[in-house]
């Protein structure tokens, strides 16, 4: 039954529900390419178990003549940082090794309620920090996707949601569940040639998720088209009474109403993304995907998003901080690895904790973000930082005053090889330049895949919209999905 990996969200689920094929075909199918896939390294934890049970209560359900739900019989992969109860929850670091929360994220029950199941926790940059996937403690998770030529380099998957990206992209899972904290689900897209989508903040719950920083953190959809990430993200979707953030908004029914006729929108082409540095491929990426807004009906329009250049120095400060702030809870004493000393008083076993369990980026962002609070620096860079936050954000609420939704590369560049930054995190925090301006302003942010370029690696495109108007975003990546055709997958070499 292998075709079946080849199909996503929308076709499983309509399939199922018109008995072309089992759930529990399609579990099997999918948990039979997961054990294929190891070489990827995607999964930290496989479940095959649990889309087993849930395919089959979704069988049972089609047998009495229930509704399936909308995600009835998808199997789905989990980032590692959504708390599974009874299921390792590690966020892909040594101090959460052997963690099995006795609780469930709301995100990860809403997809459990319609009809989802779980082919296993995905592998992840550790504590979400990374924009490679190479920081986690289980290893680097490789990207499915080589460069023309024979060449057998092992590529990044982007990150932080790089098993995410690395599973969708290989057909081990036909979605998966990511977080976008200033990128971390389009980043990764782009690299891999599918969809993702950071709603606005709020839309889906913080709780049950392993905070990096709480007010930029969001979860959202991993999927092959933009019809599958609509779909998924209306079952992750809605108010939650425990996460003080949620939005208390009804979930629009956004598969229903998606249409890639833009006749009369705006679509805004911020001048500062046109950055030193960037790829001449990915400009020209850009350039084409101007033209498919105008091929959709759209006005394409120019608009001025002045304070860009601050955005990234900006939110390597707040991320930072919030991280030095939630991470303190990790001192060994209440759950996770403990490392105690012969003889060591508390603050001996506080420190040998962290310094065993806590990888070298997670340290970095904790040192930087405990220095920018303390008392003498905390006007000169926090406070700062939250200004620049503010600006950021009128400079959006500005150009949406002109448009109704912005057109920009989703990276600066096409993915590199693994390894090839380590030693410069300075290079590798600018992967995230085009994304986090998006996070800083809590907007609905999408990547969608454009093109290959000349080394056959996927390029994507951004969408940004305006604060609730995921609908807006999901239309205009539509609209570019349909005259993008991009229809190329990696060959199989795992």
């Amino acid at each position: 039954m292998t075709e079946l990996t080849n199909l996503g969200v929308k076709a499983i689920r309509d399939g199922v529900a018109g008995g072309d094929f089992t759930a529990r075909e399609v579990a099997e199918a999918f948990n039979t390419a997961v054990a294929e896939a190891a070489e990827l390294n995607a999964f930290i934890v496989t479940t095959p178990d649990h889309a087993l049970a849930a395919a089959d209560a979704v069988d049972a359900k089609r047998a009495r003549g229930e509704a399936l739900g909308a995600m009835g019989g998808v199997p789905i992969g989990m980032k590692d940082l959504f708390a599974t109860r009874g299921v390792q929850t590690s966020a892909a670091s040594h101090i959460l090794e052997g963690f099995k929360p006795e609780y469930e994220s709301t995100v990860s029950q809403n997809l459990w309620d319609a009809g989802a199941g779980m082919l296993g926790k995905l592998n992840l940059d550790q504590f979400a920090m990374g924009s490679s996937n190479e920081t986690s403690y289980f290893g680097n998770v490789v990207s499915p996707w080589r460069k023309a030529g024979g060449a057998n380099t092992d590529m990044s998957p982007g990150g932080s949601s790089g098993g995410s990206s690395s599973a969708v992209a290989a057909r081990i899972a036909p979605a998966a569940t990511g977080t976008d904290t200033g990128g971390s689900i389009r980043q990764p897209a782009a690299f891999t040639g599918i969809c993702g989508i950071k709603p606005t903040y709020g839309r889906c719950s913080r709780w049950g998720v392993v905070a990096f920083a709480s007010s930029l953190d969001q979860a959202g959809p991993m999927a092959r088209s933009v019809e599958d990430c609509a779909i998924m993200l209306e079952a992750m979707a809605g108010f939650d009474p425990k996460d003080a953030t949620s939005l208390d908004m009804p979930v629009p029914d956004w598969e229903a109403a998606l249409s890639a006729d833009l006749k009369g929108k705006k679509i805004g082409i911020p001048k500062e993304y046109r950055m030193d540095g960037t790829d001449e491929e990915i400009l020209k990426s850009w350039e084409q995907g101007k033209e498919w807004l105008r091929d959709a009906g759209a006005e394409i329009v120019d608009v001025s998003l002045p304070h860009t250049k601050y955005a990234l120095p900006a939110y390597y400060i707040v991320a930072p901080a919030e991280a030095s702030s939630n991470l303190a809870r990790y001192d060994g004493v209440r759950y996770g690895l403990r490392d105690l000393p012969d003889g060591a008083g508390l603050q001996d076993m506080y420190a040998a904790t962290r310094a065993a369990g806590f990888g070298d980026e997670v340290k970095r962002r904790i040192l930087i973000g405990t220095y920018v609070l303390s008392a003498g620096f905390y006007d000169a860079y926090y406070t700062q930082a939250q200004k620049i936050r503010t600006l950021v954000a009128q400079d959006f609420a500005n150009a949406f005053g002109q448009c109704d939704a912005i057109l920009a590369p989703t990276t600066p560049t096409a993915s590199f090889p693994l390894n090839s930054l380590n030693e410069d995190p300075l290079t590798m925090y600018l992967n995230d330049v085009f994304a986090v301006p998006a996070s800083l302003a809590g907007l609905p942010a999408m990547s969608v895949p454009a093109m290959l370029n000349s080394d056959g690696l996927p390029l994507g495109l951004q969408v940004v919209g305006k604060p609730f108007d995921e609908q807006g975003v999901l239309d205009v990546g539509l609209a570019i999905q349909q005259r993008a055709e991009f229809e190329a997958k990696p060959e199989k070499w795992w």
